[in-house]
């Protein structure tokens, strides 16, 4: 038996969302669109379903906006039916259903993740564990502990044990022989880097080998080490160094692809942090490019380094673009629609709405409550007083009158009038109260959610019940008891 689910809107979206519905035909099952008696769907609350729904028509399930506040459980419990809440806008109802494309499966990839510790050296032991567990809850498969010459690391030992107490991999980055050797007596996984010099000692310890060429550029020693361990059996891993931008950079590509044409069962690194963290660019953008040529060279262990301040997201934005890759490797097609984790500072479709439907939108509004939208010509704020359209907040704050004297109201239109101009200068999605997204450039603690964030939100303001709270000097006056 066929589905039957119940839309409940708002006046303005209801002939919208009847349309869009219509279009997705077949659908699994039959709707009904039902208008609560409120003017914008956003405003919806579950108290106000409670009171205004008084049956399902037959349905299965409910749907409400996504912007609908309060506690759906309730409301669910009360109607007999449960009620889910859809997209937050109209317009991606369609990718809701899965009418745009199908889910993408982000869990898998085939690159290992180094994260180097650059300054370990330097580190207590429990620092240098409070880090790798950063690292590893940000992506990263193996804690790289990086050495520099003439520098003592007296605690190398203990810092590789306890890191595998925790139960992570461990890699020992070194040029000297002596560290390297007490890493790999440690426990270390992996020994970055050895040479044709220093190939004796992979025959003193357990470690699997990263091995370089002794000279820059010099793939002829590298070759010999590989054929020293294939003939021992022994598996080992080609770096053949990323060059920095001007400094080689495009010589040194070159070489990974020979890499690969000449061993193609080889196990290959490649380390980025010469470009990420020696190019004045953001991050996202170089790590989805070099992860693209890591995709289609079949290399799979990656190291990375957060060492300069515009580097500090680089393992998660590693970890972002491995999984991008492979899925859309698996698709035979291109890394475009996948996910939206590297668009940090640009989105697709930034401007759902014209000028010219948010015009329509606002003229049907009849309360004081203040609207905010961005189009591709700026910002717009509404409410039953008329629209006032600008790109400078502090050229729409004047039109704004009931913002006179209003303290809490003043600054709530502030915060989202400057929200709003950002996201309008950097072709950003913008959705009023909603933080922008920035992908994964900023870490899930620093995401925040103006929802919860402060009393100034939708959950404080019931439009038709008496409650009054903070989120009156939001919506624009005040308001008598019903």
């Amino acid at each position: 038996m066929t589905d039957h689910v119940l839309f409940l809107t708002g006046k303005l979206a209801e002939p919208r969302l009847q349309r869009v519905l219509e279009s997705l035909a077949p659908l699994e099952f039959t709707f009904e669109v039902r208008n609560v008696g409120l003017s914008v769907a956003a405003l919806m609350t579950a108290g106000m379903i409670e009171r205004r729904v008084r049956d399902s028509g037959g349905a299965q399930r409910v749907m409400v906006p996504g912007l609908c506040r309060g506690d759906l459980d309730a409301a669910s419990r009360s109607l007999g039916v449960p009620i889910v809440r859809g997209p937050d806008d109209l317009k991606d109802l369609p990718a809701f259903f899965g009418r745009v494309r199908k889910p993408v499966d982000l869990s898998r990839h085939d690159v290992r993740i180094f994260a180097e510790i650059v300054e370990a050296r330097s580190l207590p032991v429990e620092a240098i564990l409070n880090r790798a567990r950063r690292y590893v809850a940000d992506g990263a498969d193996v804690i790289d502990l990086g050495c520099l010459p003439d520098t003592e690391f007296p605690h190398l030992e203990a810092a590789v044990m306890e890191l595998k107490d925790a139960g992570m991999q461990v890699s020992v980055d070194s040029l000297q022989p002596e560290e390297l050797l007490r890493g790999g007596r440690a426990g270390a996984d992996f020994l970055l880097s050895l040479t044709e010099d220093t190939l004796w000692i992979a025959n003193e310890v357990a470690s699997t080998p990263v091995v370089i060429p002794t000279q820059q550029g010099d793939l002829a020693s590298l070759f010999r080490c590989l054929d020293h361990f294939a003939a021992l059996g022994r598996t080992a891993i080609a770096d053949s160094v990323l060059d920095p931008i001007h400094f080689g950079f495009a010589e040194s590509l070159q070489r990974y692809a020979a890499v690969r044409r000449l061993y193609p069962q080889t196990e290959v690194m490649m380390g980025t942090g010469n470009v990420t963290e020696l190019t004045d660019a953001d991050t996202t953008g170089i790590n989805a490019l070099l992860f693209g040529l890591i995709s289609e060279l079949g290399i799979r262990n990656v190291l990375t380094t957060e060492v300069s301040e515009h580097a500090r997201s680089v393992v998660r934005e590693a970890d972002c673009a491995r999984r991008i890759m492979y899925a859309a490797r698996a698709e035979g097609s291109l890394p475009k629609g996948v996910d939206a984790g590297l668009l940090a500072t640009h989105e697709k479709k930034p401007f759902p709405y014209t000028t010219a439907e948010i015009a329509e939108l606002a003229a049907d509004i009849r309360d004081p409550s203040y609207r905010v939208q961005v189009s591709n010509e700026g910002i717009h704020v509404y409410n039953r007083d008329g629209l006032v359209r600008g790109t400078d907040p502090f050229a729409i704050f004047p039109g704004l009158a009931l913002l006179a004297g209003d303290a809490p109201h003043a600054f709530y239109m502030g915060v989202e009038l400057e929200r709003a101009r950002t996201a309008w200068q950097l072709g950003k999605r913008y959705v009023q109260d909603e933080p922008l997204q920035w992908g994964v450039i900023v870490p899930e603690e620093r995401r925040g959610n103006s929802r919860n964030a402060h009393a100034l939100n939708k959950d404080a303001y019931d439009p038709e019940g008496a409650t009054l709270t903070a989120s009156r000097t939001k919506r624009g006056g005040k308001r008598k008891p019903a």
